[in-house]
């Protein structure tokens, strides 16, 4: 019987400096993967982020695309990209995002900016494809030597209470728990290895003191983490992000362990 292998990347992650840079941090470590020296400091700048806090997927590719990598978004949203949308080639998605921003005009800030994002991400040669979330993505992927960088539900990863949105504290936080009045609330990690003999992903989070373990790396079932990437659907994000520099050849950099 062959044993599954194991595959993993060298990748480390620092802490996020406070509620809202989950993204910025997680694409400071796929940089830092890269030899891509940047500060976090200026990383978070640049990218910026909503009224609320918080940013998209697709900021932070297009802060790739602009810095010289190419990126694909795998997206499982289906509240801003129809299935028929796909395969890239079918239609004109630019087009496609243009009328769907025109028809569905009253949804919210974050949808008009994801719209623009997306226009922005596609102009800059991004690429965003739709197909299911299984092991095998997850698996040539990581032997490609790329990282997954994923919008999903903190709520359903780390199995806590919703949040009520509040004014930044002195700590950072912007969200208090309330399993009443709250709402879902969003997250980024990084997918850098993954253990076929045992189902575990192996996750990168920016979040200290997180609920699932005393450091930044650990193992989830990747049936958890596939649903919580899947439930990210209920902040704008659902999605697996794929950042390497241009003219990227598979080089092995995974480690495989049998």
């Amino acid at each position: 019987m062959i044993t599954p292998p194991i595959h993993h990347l060298p990748l480390s992650i620092l802490a996020q400096p406070s509620d809202s840079d989950c993204g910025p941090t997680c694409l400071h470590a796929v940089y830092n993967y890269w030899k891509d020296e940047i500060p976090l400091e200026q990383v978070i700048r640049e990218i910026g982020q909503f009224r609320r806090g918080g940013t998209l997927a697709v900021q932070l590719a297009c802060h790739a695309l602009a810095r010289g990598y190419d990126a694909t978004i795998v997206t499982y949203n289906l509240q801003f990209f129809d299935p028929t949308w796909f395969p890239p080639g079918r239609v004109n998605l630019a087009e496609k995002l243009k009328a769907q921003c025109e028809a569905k005009m009253a949804k919210d800030e974050r949808f008009e900016i994801a719209t623009e994002s997306y226009l922005r991400f596609l102009e800059l040669g991004g690429q965003v494809q739709m197909e299911p979330l299984e092991e095998n993505l997850i698996v040539r992927t990581l032997i490609a030597g790329v990282p997954l960088l994923s919008g999903l539900s903190a709520t359903f990863l780390y199995q806590e209470s919703r949040e009520r949105y509040q004014v930044r504290d002195e700590s950072g936080r912007t969200g208090v728990a309330d399993d009443v009045a709250g709402e879902p609330v969003g997250h980024f990690v990084v997918l850098y290895g993954y253990d076929g003999q045992t189902g575990q992903v192996m996750l990168a989070d920016p979040l200290q003191n997180n609920p699932i373990a005393d450091t930044h790396l650990y193992t989830a079932p990747l049936s958890q983490v596939a649903a919580a990437v899947l439930l990210g659907i209920a902040t704008y994000d659902a999605n697996l992000l794929m950042i390497r520099p241009r003219n990227h050849h598979p080089s092995g950099k995974a480690s495989v362990n049998v």
